[in-house]
């Protein structure tokens, strides 16, 4: 008896190097799972589809490889669609395989489970692109596509659909693809042209963003040759490691450095769209007055917001590998002056922060002292995370992941389980609010059941505090804000986690070093209210 396309799905996903799916197995899905008991695959199951879509992202950010969930029909892909828009927005790549109501059904509106008018359009609008398997044979062709798109361009989300009916049909294995597709490369004329700016260059400055994380190595060899102060977007944490000498981390926000910025006489952006979240945390703009040189692997992105004077389509590894290549061997002058420059707005950065963050800080260095070089730290939207975003040291790329663009709450807890799943031999710290975690504080039963020993800091405020101190601060009466948050620690307990809470620095860093030693999920809640000065 002929595999079934489901069952030649699962044999294409292996062929493609595919070991990890996230999913919750429905009535409509069955067919998908046939196979994955005889195949090398590891299938985990989350307590809500959001979950799932999360998971994979997680998994992909500190992976580097596209992260895979299984949805149902209707419900199923509603559920993920807050997830699979996150990494559309943060240009994370992710392959969500539904399916959805026989082909003889779709757009009928006759009343089938789970049906929706168009399940392919709803897809389309968070997802690079979004197709509908009409039949088997069309499989490995859009699996080939999907894979294009994660390994060889700006990467996102894909959607694929594959109805009932065709699920159980034969499938077809189709011709494999033999290798992947490499990236693009620089125009020779324009590293040229970059490296005559660069070279004459007085007071350069390098942007890079998460385009760029990919090519740590060849950034840190850049900005060594030209000596120039690099700056982080939040995306981009970790490409410099945060103790160089020319790095001012991801600072992009803050007075001194966007005076940098505007005073500088060359601007060398790397893989980053200059969005608008990178500035949102003093609600400054960006000037941008000297010629820019804009590397990026997406040609629309090369132009959106600025324009620059040499823009060059290539993949950030081969671009900054070619410049450095053709600078040869010999170091820029005043470099010395260059590295006093930046360590001296080092020095002034701490005073930029409001004297709200002033108790994160204490809590973000003490993390910095308690974690080493190569933990995960996952956060959620709070407060605790803003600060941590541009305060917190990241010395290597994929170890701070944070939910940029849709700012989705509930990211963080599911996206640490995905990134321990994808990584387990790194430890994984997770920063969530306690409005945030309510959203996805199902997963920890996930957690418990997989055996992922995630650290979750619940920074309790009691509510929505952003969003309650931006009502205040614009003379809104506070609504809706002020939620009275369960018993985190009995919670936890319940599922089976170790449970702490934390009310001084000193507790705080015992507790935060024996639960990462301990093997086991644990949640360490913090008080907010507290001040932990000792």
């Amino acid at each position: 008896m002929p595999a079934s396309c489901g069952e030649v799905l699962i044999q294409l996903l292996d062929e493609h190097g595919v070991n990890t799916v996230f999913g919750i197995p429905g009535v409509h899905t069955i067919e998908l799972y046939r196979g994955l008991a005889h195949s090398n695959i590891s299938h985990y199951t989350p307590r809500h589809e959001q979950g799932a879509g999360f998971m994979a992202d997680g998994y992909a950010r500190v992976t580097g490889k596209p992260g895979v969930c299984f949805l149902i029909t209707g419900p199923g892909v509603t559920n993920a669609a807050t997830a699979l828009a996150e990494a559309y927005s943060d240009s994370v790549p992710l392959l969500a395989i539904s399916s959805v109501n026989q082909t003889r059904e779709l757009g009928m509106g006759t009343g089938r489970l789970h049906e929706l008018p168009s399940q392919h359009n709803l897809a389309s609008q968070f997802t690079v692109f979004s197709h509908t398997v009409l039949d088997p044979a069309e499989l490995p062709h859009v699996l080939a596509r999907a894979f294009t798109v994660f390994e060889s361009e700006r990467p996102g989300p894909v959607h694929i659909e594959i109805p009932i009916d065709v699920q159980v049909a034969a499938g077809t294995r189709g011709k494999p693809m033999a290798r992947a597709i490499a990236r693009p490369g620089p125009d020779p004329d324009a590293i040229t042209e970059a490296v005559k700016l660069l070279q004459g260059a007085r007071k350069p400055v390098a942007i890079f963003g998460g385009g760029a994380l990919d090519a740590s190595t060849e950034a840190i060899a850049l900005v060594e040759r030209f000596q120039i102060p690099a700056v982080l977007t939040i995306a981009g944490k970790g490409v410099i490691p945060a103790d160089h000498a020319l790095c001012l981390g991801a600072s992009l926000p803050f007075g001194p450095v966007l005076e940098l910025i505007r005073d500088a006489d060359v601007i060398l952006a790397v893989g980053t769209e200059f969005a608008e979240t990178d500035l949102l945390y003093t609600g400054a703009d960006l000037e941008i007055n000297g010629p820019m040189i804009r590397i990026d692997v997406e040609a629309q992105q090369l132009v959106r917001n600025f324009t620059p004077e040499i823009p060059i389509l290539s993949d950030a590894k081969l671009a900054l590998r070619a410049l450095v290549a053709q600078a040869g061997k010999e170091k820029v002058n005043h470099g010395h002056e260059r590295e006093r420059c930046v360590s001296e707005i080092r020095g002034v950065l701490a005073s930029c922060f409001p004297a709200s963050a002033a108790k994160h800080l204490r809590i973000l260095d003490l993390l910095a002292s308690v974690l080493d070089d190569e933990t995960v730290v996952v956060s959620d939207s709070t407060q605790l995370a803003y600060t941590a975003c541009h305060a917190y040291p990241t010395r290597h790329p994929r170890r701070f992941m944070f939910p940029l663009g849709f700012g989705a709450l509930g990211y963080a807890l599911p996206a640490a389980i995905g990134a321990k799943i994808g990584r387990p031999e790194l430890p994984v710290v997770c920063i969530v609010g306690d409005g945030g975690l309510m959203f996805t504080l199902e997963e920890m039963a996930a957690a418990m059941e997989f055996g992922t020993p995630v650290v979750l800091l619940v920074w309790n405020n009691r509510g929505y505090g952003e969003i309650r101190d931006a009502m205040v601060a614009n003379g809104v009466v506070p609504i809706g804000v002020d939620l009275e948050p369960p018993d985190f620690v009995a919670v936890a307990k319940g599922f089976g986690w170790e449970a702490h809470r934390a009310t001084t620095l000193r507790r705080l860093s015992s507790t935060l070093a024996a639960s990462l030693q301990s093997g086991e999920p644990s949640l360490i809640e913090i008080d907010a209210s507290g001040e932990f000065t000792s």
